[in-house]
């Protein structure tokens, strides 16, 4: 399954507002390289924290909030695989590799309600329900690139 960039162009700030209504003081882009590295201009906590929370939008972004109905991807999650320090044009980038599963959200949906209404049931194979869990369950690896160069400034 391919998805679509978020379209570039859009002040993220307000994105991030609007769709989540989470205020960050951040702009650029979406990371995906590093020319449209994501800015993180100040932020009080770890920053790991606040870039997977941003790494989470971009996916649900991606994988919901702009496909249609029918093609929408629920149960989202994103763990960080490899991290990288890049130091370019005295500029500090953090250059992360996540990975993202998902599954069609209807599917999701009727995976939860299975579980809800057989758990507990004489008939019900949690093992097998799981299998198909995770058998209806894709797999992606995608790059976020961070400019992370005026939080390094702040310690």
């Amino acid at each position: 399954m391919t998805f679509q960039n978020i379209q570039q162009g859009d002040e993220i700030k307000k994105v991030v507002k609007s769709a989540f209504d989470v205020d960050l003081d951040i702009s650029g882009e979406w990371g995906y390289d590093q020319e449209n590295a994501l800015v993180i201009h100040t932020f009080d906590g770890e920053l790991f924290q606040l870039e997977h929370m941003l790494a989470s939008m971009r996916a649900y972004i991606e994988m919901n909030m702009t496909v249609s109905e029918e093609n929408r991807y629920g149960a989202i999650n994103v763990n960080e695989k490899k991290r990288d320090i890049i130091r370019k044009n005295n500029k500090v980038y953090d250059k992360i590799v996540y990975e993202i599963s998902a599954m069609p959200e209807k599917m999701y949906e009727e995976f939860i309600a299975e579980y809800k209404e057989k758990y507990e049931t004489a008939d019900f194979d949690i093992q097998e329900h799981f299998k198909r869990r995770k058998e209806a369950t894709i797999v992606l690896e995608k790059v976020f690139w961070f400019d992370i160069s005026n939080t390094i400034q702040q310690i």
